[in-house]
């Protein structure tokens, strides 16, 4: 179905990225779809592991209440346009898959005109076409159905454990407080990862 999420939440999710872009709209409708099939934040006890840094895991933050803050945001430096989402509540979830389709020929026009940009040949007409472009991508994923947009399957990852509170241990080198979890032992000495990627680098 077409985008669901009210026009004044819509606004906020703009406001808190800092801006609207076919990013962001990739995220909403990933996090409507999350909504759709898990339940709101106040009824699932939601958790996402994105696989991509893009601006869209800011609105899956916002309009799913899943943060790095609260543990219950995790990303995966994987460079894919992909979601996953749990309800630790009902033990279920699933993995959201931006189609390459979804986008059509907006999307490869737009690829051009951006290459010519970062390669420093773009025409002020070529500059004018991107916005244009920009404008009817985040159109066209804010109206085509989730089932056309999204590949939906099983997810990578297992459901992931509620996030604990550790110990903290001094660092022997810098004296910083480091979280257990993220020490480091080398040569008798506890280390936090900075100090023992300098101690324990090979050139």
């Amino acid at each position: 179905m077409a985008f669901s999420l009210n026009k004044e939440l819509i606004e906020k999710t703009i406001s808190f990225h800092g801006h609207s872009c076919p990013g962001l709209a990739i995220g909403m409708r990933a996090a409507e779809l999350a909504l759709k099939k898990l339940g709101t934040p106040e009824k699932a006890d939601l958790v996402a592991i994105v696989e991509t840094d893009m601006c869209g895991v800011d609105a899956i933050q916002f309009i799913t209440g899943c943060t790095f803050g609260k543990g219950n945001l995790i990303h995966k430096d994987y460079g894919k346009m992909a979601f996953n989402f749990f309800d630790r509540n009902e033990n279920k979830g699933f993995r959201a898959v931006l189609k390459p389709e979804a986008s059509g020929e907006i999307g490869k026009e737009l690829f051009l005109l951006n290459q010519k940009i970062l390669k420093g040949i773009a025409t002020d007409e070529d500059r004018d076409q991107v916005q244009n472009l920009r404008r009817l991508l985040i159109e066209e994923y804010m109206n085509i159905e989730l089932e056309k947009m999204f590949d939906i399957k099983q997810p990578v990852f297992p459901l992931p454990r509620p996030a604990r509170i550790l110990q903290s241990l001094k660092c022997e080198s810098c004296g910083e407080m480091t979280m257990e979890s993220r020490t480091r032992r080398f040569d008798g000495k506890t280390l936090c990862i900075p100090c023992f990627e300098k101690e324990e680098q090979k050139v």
